[in-house]
């Protein structure tokens, strides 16, 4: 018994490319190209790649993957993983995704253009996308970890490449490098026509989230955990039908809330926010779409009515058009019935 919604598309909207690496393709590529591992079958790397047990913050969570990144050395290693990622996330029963991923991070490790990185990933998802007929949209991230004038190098990778991708998103280290530090970036993303999210309020408080509605134009907010503590807030976002993408098991994971019980989801849903369920970095929490909908959204206290609503809130939370959202229903309808 499943609390996913057969009659209604399956959506995950937050879902980074970087995190839902295979362990057996970390494997393969890294004895291709002689990079060291600290171990060299699936089930012995897998603690060093996968969260085992909570992480004291959301850098040391990114430190996971960061060794699952290590093996990207070359374009063709982005490429392949991009198809997997399309690949795993129809495996999964995903109806539709929104894959995201910052060139900056995975071209650090080995040195290379963020530009071929924009390049090899796009192709990479359209050619899943053509062999798994999924329906898949690419979200570019630039990373505050690197600060604003790489972000901006970043930002001007995936602009060469803008009809490939359906919005922009701002990660990485939310307490060291505020939003206020990346408006003009957003700015020339809306222009170039991008919707925007922004992960916000993990790491730091509702001011963060504030700012990347106000400030940064979100319609979509990233994790969104401590905007619960500003009851004004709440009410904005409400009314302005801005999405939460949450991700239950990576704010776990993260020490972002102490258990899944503290998670804000419930709180959010029966304040009639769109508030949706999504898997986070999959690979490196150990999770699918279905764990997040069967085990921890009951754990984090929703009913199935609201698991349901969750999932209904990700069609209307999704960046597709009004004819693609009813596209999806059909095909999802039609799959039922046959």
């Amino acid at each position: 018994m499943t609390n996913i919604d057969p009659n209604f598309p399956l959506i995950d909207l937050h879902r980074h490319i970087e995190g839902g690496i295979r362990i057996n393709t970390i494997i393969n590529l890294a004895r291709e190209h002689d990079i060291p591992l600290p171990a060299w079958d699936e089930e012995s790397l897998r603690q060093y790649i996968q969260v085992i047990e909570p992480q004291p913050g959301v850098m040391a969570f990114i430190e996971k993957i960061e060794m699952a990144a290590s093996v990207l050395v070359d374009y063709a290693a982005c490429r392949r993983v991009a198809i997997e990622n399309v690949e795993d996330a129809q495996a999964e029963g995903l109806d539709y995704v929104e894959l995201r991923f910052s060139p900056y991070f995975m071209a650090q490790s080995h040195g290379l253009d963020p530009l071929g990185i924009v390049e090899s990933v796009a192709d990479g998802v359209e050619a899943g996308r053509i062999a798994t007929g999924m329906k898949v949209n690419l979200i570019g991230i630039i990373s505050r970890t690197y600060g604003p004038e790489a972000a901006g190098d970043e930002l001007a990778a995936l602009l060469m490449q803008r009809d490939k991708f359906v919005g922009i998103d701002l990660a990485g280290d939310e307490e060291k490098f505020p939003g206020e530090l990346f408006v003009d970036h957003i700015s020339k993303a809306r222009d170039a026509g991008w919707q925007v999210t922004i992960h916000a309020g993990e790491s730091s408080g509702p001011e963060s989230v504030w700012q990347a509605i106000r400030g940064l134009g979100a319609v979509r907010i990233g994790h969104a955990v401590h905007a619960v503590e500003d009851a004004s807030l709440l009410d904005y976002m409400a009314e302005h039908g801005i999405g939460i993408e949450t991700n239950l098991t990576s704010n776990v994971q993260t020490s972002t809330v102490p258990n899944y019980e503290s998670h804000p989801l419930r709180y959010f849903l029966e304040l009639a926010l769109c508030g949706t369920i999504n898997t986070d970095d999959p690979r490196i929490s150990g999770i699918d779409i279905q764990y997040e909908y069967d085990v921890a959204a009951p754990a984090a206290g929703l009913s199935v009515e609201q698991i349901h609503q969750a999932q209904r809130n990700s069609l209307q939370a999704a960046f597709l058009s009004d004819q693609e959202k009813e596209a999806l229903i059909q095909r999802c309808t039609r799959d039922i019935s046959s």
